[in-house]
């Protein structure tokens, strides 16, 4: 099983940066994809973006060209690097995890979510 813990969200004025963290811990083989999703208040929550265990990335086009995804998998970890923050980007992030068991089972995990606020 896996743990996810993300760290990095906070207060930031429009055009700012911020720069999310997630970190696996626990006892699994190997991490798949992770990803970065968000949650706006009274909104369902979106993929912003995704990373294979060899780097392939994804985004979202509401992001493209100013998120970047990247991770460290001899950390088990994701980054999220935020730049030109909009007050739309605000939300709850959450990092998620596909993980392979020792199991051979996969499973996905979530991290508990980590505030983003753009504002002035």
């Amino acid at each position: 099983q896996a743990q996810l813990v993300e760290s990095g969200g906070g207060l930031v004025q429009p055009g700012g940066s911020l720069r999310l963290s997630c970190a696996a811990s626990g006892s699994f083989h190997s991490i798949n994809d992770m990803a970065w999703y968000r949650q706006a208040q009274e909104k369902e929550r979106e993929l912003v973006a995704s990373i294979t265990n060899v780097g392939t990335t994804d985004y979202a086009d509401s992001v493209k060209g100013r998120f970047t995804i990247s991770r460290d998998n001899a950390k088990n970890a994701a980054f999220l690097q935020m730049n030109t923050l909009k007050p739309d980007d605000t939300a709850v992030y959450y990092c998620k995890a596909v993980v392979r068991e020792w199991s051979w089972r996969i499973n996905d995990y979530w991290g508990q979510g980590t505030q983003v606020t753009v504002s002035s």
